[in-house]
Order: structure tokens, then sequence, then C-alpha cells
């Protein structure tokens, strides 16, 4: 472990009084820093968190903060700083990771690193995922700054390694330093985005993550020379059990997560298209449904939330041309829905890839429920952006991936996934595309929308 410390920082993590220069909009203050975000070039591996921590480090001590950095290996850096309220009130985090993963150039429209703005928005990897939502939590940690105390510590933790399975960033932190991310409540990715379906806007409020087990795959056989084919060989059968778990469907669990979704979503449809989306829920007419949600990434989404998933996504065998090897692997990414375990998807693994393929588990966590969902909290993001949005729904929301509130929430926080920003309808940009994929952008009014909407809410439950 390393301890590093920012520009000022004296030991203990406080705020001084705030200097009496002009500040610009908070709007503005967000923009700013998550333009200079994005073109610091942090793709994980190897991470390289330090640049973006010291950015934000300079930002926060600019007002009077005391932030520390904190790293598990050189260069992997955590930043965390503390707005000191009264104590009346249990403190409140703020959380964002600054790693992300990696960007193919030659794919996107403008250069990932570029930070360009343009079409009305910020280009670059990680402008959803999620720098954004650290400029937008820095530029309100420096508002809070120029103000009195509130009645709970606000907290921000800028963490690394999230991308990668967090073992560097939020898990370090809770296992070697949880006194510094303690808190009553915890806000961080994934929610509070626009999401068009039919005439209605919902904005989903992350409360259940699935959990990930990643699993090894191996497959053994007669090794052999190039020149005399195995029908059996050990290559050959890895390749079809590839095929048969990318043609499998593993099955169905319900949840009262996307019951509830359904729901929400069903009672703002019209009387005719109601009982179809009851349908949804039901295995048997899964497949056909899908078809006729809006596209495809739509229909994958809302398939895995339905089923634990297993996605092959490593595949090794062989070293030289001329030799069938005896030994190929491949490596399976499963996600684990609430309720299931690890050995629930080892068994359904099993089922379709038969008795002869072993299977390691690789590293696992369990899926992350905050229950009950509502809470004075929730209530809160739900009348801040009713306020901006009258007809909009907010639903409490299953994500298919994880993030760090696998272990900020073993803490005792209720988590919250809430970097709020808001897509207008026929921009073309759909939020769960822009994770991970290529011509990753933020919308500039839609981040300073949800900026004021974050702000509102950390100010609201901290009086």
């Amino acid at each position: 472990m390393t301890l590093c410390t920012a520009p000022g920082y004296r030991g203990a993590v406080t705020t001084t009084a705030a200097s009496t220069q002009s500040f610009p909009a908070l709007a503005d203050e967000a923009k700013r820093i998550c333009q200079t975000l994005l073109r610091i070039d942090t793709t994980n591996p190897p991470g390289n968190e330090r640049a973006c921590a010291d950015v934000l480090a300079k930002e926060l001590a600019e007002v009077g903060y005391q932030p520390e950095l904190l790293e598990a290996q050189p260069l992997r850096t955590n930043l965390i700083v503390r707005h000191r309220g009264t104590g009346k009130l249990p403190p409140l985090l703020l959380t964002a990771h600054l790693d992300v993963v990696e960007a193919d150039p030659t794919k996107w429209q403008r250069p990932p690193f570029s930070g360009d703005e343009h079409d009305g928005c910020l280009w670059g990897r990680g402008a959803i995922d999620m720098k954004n939502m650290a400029a937008m939590c820095t530029a309100i940690m420096r508002r809070l700054a120029r103000g009195g105390p509130l009645a709970r510590d606000v907290i921000f933790a800028a963490v690394a390694d999230e991308e990668a399975g967090c073992d560097l960033g939020s898990r370090f932190l809770v296992e070697q330093h949880r006194s510094k991310v303690e808190a009553e409540y915890a806000i961080g990715e994934s929610g509070g985005f626009s999401l068009h379906l039919g005439d209605t806007t919902f904005y989903p409020i992350q409360i259940a993550e699935k959990g990930f087990c990643w699993v090894r795959a191996r497959i053994t056989g007669e090794p052999g020379h190039g020149s005399m084919p195995r029908h059996d060989s050990a290559v050959t059968r890895l390749g079809e059990a590839l095929t048969a778990l990318g043609r499998a469907t593993l099955p169905l669990h319900p949840t009262p997560y996307v019951e509830k979704f359904l729901d929400a979503m069903r009672a703002q449809q019209p009387a005719m298209i109601q009982p179809l989306i009851k349908l949804l829920a039901r295995p048997q007419l899964l497949s056909r449904i899908t078809r006729l949600l809006p596209n495809m990434s739509a229909a994958r989404g809302f398939s895995a939330l339905l089923s634990n998933t297993a996605a092959a996504t490593v595949v090794r065998a062989g070293a030289k041309t001329n030799v069938i090897p005896g030994v190929a692997e491949f490596e399976i990414d499963g996600r684990t829905l609430p309720g299931q375990t690890d050995e629930d998807l080892l068994r359904e693994l099993r089922a379709v890839l038969g008795s002869d393929v072993e299977l390691e588990i690789i590293k696992s966590c369990p899926p992350t429920v905050t229950e009950p969902a509502e809470s004075p909290l929730f209530d809160l993001m739900r009348t801040e952006i009713n306020r901006r949005e009258p007809d909009a729904v907010v639903i409490p929301y299953l994500i298919p991936g994880f993030t760090d509130a696998k272990y900020f929430s073993q803490t005792g926080a209720r988590w919250y996934g809430f970097s709020p920003v808001k897509i207008e309808r026929g921009t073309g940009i759909r939020f769960a595309d822009m994770f991970h994929g290529h011509d990753e952008r933020v919308p500039v009014a839609g981040l300073a929308w949800g900026t004021e909407v974050l702000d509102a809410v950390v100010r609201g439950i901290s009086q």
C-alpha cells in the first residue's frame, strides 16, 4: 500500500473556508472537469488513475479541501475528500471510478481520448462510464465548500480499478480504510438516465445488481502431430463447447426487481399493449416477445435481467502450428441474479457444456441488493426528477453488470445507482450502448441537467 497526498495535505480530511474568488456556474464546472478527465487515458489495464486523481485533487484543494490520495499499488490512485457537516445525520458517500475500458480509435468518429465537444456532446471513453459522475461530484463538492456545513458529512471517493473487479479501488478502501468511506447512503453508478419507451420517459435507479462469477473452462485430450488430425481433439471439443454455450439460454428466474419494473412500464402503455408486456417474464414466450423491443441492444439487456448469464470471452489453446494441444481453455463471464449462487450457475453451465468440461471459479462476488428500495433518498431522487419532468416515471432497477456497490455496500451503506443524465428523444443516443461501446459521449445539456439534479439531491438529503 502507498499513501500519497495532494498539495497542501496536513494529515486530516477536513474542509477549510473557501476563498472569496468568483466561481463559474455549477454546470460549467462539471463540463470543464469532465472534458479534462476525458483527455486522460486511464484504460484498465494498466489503469494509471493517478493522473485523473491529481486533477481532482487540485480542483478540490483550490476551494479549501485537503484530499487524501490512497494507493494499493503505485499509480492506482483513489481519492477521498470529506465535506464536514454538523454530525446530526450519518454521512453520505458519492463515488465514481476513474478507470475506463479499452477503445479502438479506428471505430470511433472522434478520438476516444480527445474530449471533443461535437454535435452537442462531449466525446470520449468514460463520458458515461463514468468520468461524467466524477466531474459532477467534484463540481458539487466545490460548491459545497462555498457554503456552510450540512447536517451530514458528504464524502466523495473517486476510485481505481472498477473495470477489472474493484480490487485496487473500492475493495481496497473498504478493507483497508473502512472508516473513511462509511456512510448511511452511497450514490454511484448506474441509473438516473432517460429511458424512452413508447411515449413515456422512465428514469431507472439502480437498487440491485447481479453478482459476477468468472469461470475457467478446461478441456483435455490427447496431444498429437498436426499432420494427423483428431476429430476428438481438445480444440475441436472446445469449439463445440463454445457453440453450445453461445446458443444456450439459461433457465429463467423471476425477481421482484424486474417484476416491479415491468409493472411500472406496463402501467404507462396503451391498454392493448399491457397484456403483451406482462408476457415478457414468461420463459416460453421470451424469445418471441423480445423481438418486439425497440432494438437488439434493448432485447439483450432485458434478457440478461431474467436469468443467470454466461458469455465466453477469452480462448486459449496450443503454442505451435504443427502440434495438436492436449489442453484447451476458455474463460466465461458469468453473472448471477439476486437469489442465485455461484453453484447455481455452475450447475447450469454443466447442463450446457457436459461433464467432460472442467469448470473452475476464477473470481466471484455475490449479487447486491438495497432492501427495501424505498427510502427518503429514493423519494428525493424521484421528487427532483419530477420537479423537472413531471410526466417522467422513476422506477427501481436491477442492472446486469456490477459496480463499486459490491464493496461500498459492505460497510452498511444503502446503495443507489444514480449518475443522472438527460438524453433527449431523437438524438440516437442510447444510454446502454454508450457503456463500453464505440463513440461513447454525453450530451452537454444532459450533463448540466444531471449535475443540477444530483446537487439538489445531495443538499436535500443532507439538510
